[in-house]
């Protein structure tokens, strides 16, 4: 019996470690800035946002912009209400099916879905919201891009989009699509915000696997 309570002990004691040790290396990886000296045109950009929900992070973009046309990609006969597709904008985010279909909110969040996902996962989606223009706050944040880097940041997003078919998603505005790349702890849903920013070339940081270290490059 001693020995199990023990094992249970060191079992607790390297998860909690191991915890420490990533959120450490969350925060000093998220604070290294990709493109240091970029800085936002000052006119004739286009806006896009950043959103955090608390657990993933979004993208919100024009569906039409310096050539950039979103609406063959992702269809309004996609959702299920297709009203919500005369809405000038789209919300799009990357990440693992299990975890990402499943957890809107940090209060749907199951230990068997983090285990999951941190083991890593190729099942990955890209869920896309129909929305108005946001209103920037604590947590949706505007970021005004030149031309050419929202077509590079539109064309990160495409190359994330898997073949198949879409699924309709948590309310009637929205859908997932297949995506691609592999889900794991290194490579999580913020990661893709971050890195889709640097692909860009906007100032962001290196290593971005929290909501936060998203949010902190793009003050109010």
């Amino acid at each position: 019996m001693r020995t199990c309570i023990r094992l249970l002990g060191g079992i607790a004691a390297a998860t909690a470690l191991l915890i420490a040790a990533y959120a450490v290396a969350a925060a000093i990886g998220s604070r290294v800035a990709v493109n240091a000296s970029w800085r936002a045109p000052v006119a004739g950009g286009v806006t896009v946002w950043v959103e955090d929900n608390g657990v993933h992070t979004s993208i919100v973009m024009p569906k039409r912009a310096a050539g950039v046309d979103w609406t063959r990609v992702f269809p309004a006969g996609a959702i299920r209400d297709p009203r919500y597709g005369g809405w000038g904008h789209v919300a799009v985010g990357w990440g693992e099916r299990g975890f990402f279909v499943g957890t809107p909110t940090w209060w749907d969040v199951r230990p068997g879905t983090i285990v999951r996902a941190v083991a890593g996962s190729p099942d990955t989606v890209l869920h896309v919201e129909h929305v108005a223009p946001p209103v920037a706050g604590r947590a949706v944040r505007a970021v005004v891009l030149r031309p050419s880097e929202y077509r590079r940041l539109a064309a990160f997003v495409r190359a994330s989009l898997g073949e198949g078919e879409p699924v309709r998603g948590y309310d009637g505005h929205d859908a997932f699509y297949p995506g691609r790349g592999r889900y794991d702890w290194r490579t999580t849903c913020n990661v893709w915000t971050g890195r889709a920013f640097a692909f860009a070339g906007v100032r962001i940081g290196r290593w971005t696997p929290t909501a936060g270290g998203v949010m902190r490059w793009f003050p109010r």
